[in-house]
């Protein structure tokens, strides 16, 4: 099972990301977990320097912008 995080401090961008994360599991029909990171310390282990994040199976995918529901599908189906 796949572990989807968003990495972000909880802003409106993190939230938006969350959202269309949220959207994209849903329309792939994905069995997945998706979790919020919002500590500090914690997104910094994941060497990001710019929120909100999109990391899969602790491997960041994306930083610093917020994906497309259509972009994040192509990520999550790599």
């Amino acid at each position: 099972m796949k572990l989807i995080q968003v990495l972000g401090p909880g802003c409106q961008k993190c939230k938006q990301l969350a959202e269309r994360v949220e959207n994209a599991v849903n329309e792939l029909g994905l069995a997945c977990q998706v979790e919020k990171v919002e500590d500090i310390a914690e997104i910094v282990e994941f060497g990001v320097m710019m929120t909100p994040a999109l990391a899969v199976d602790g491997k960041t995918l994306v930083s610093g912008k917020v994906p497309s529901v259509e972009e994040i599908k192509k990520l999550l189906s790599e």
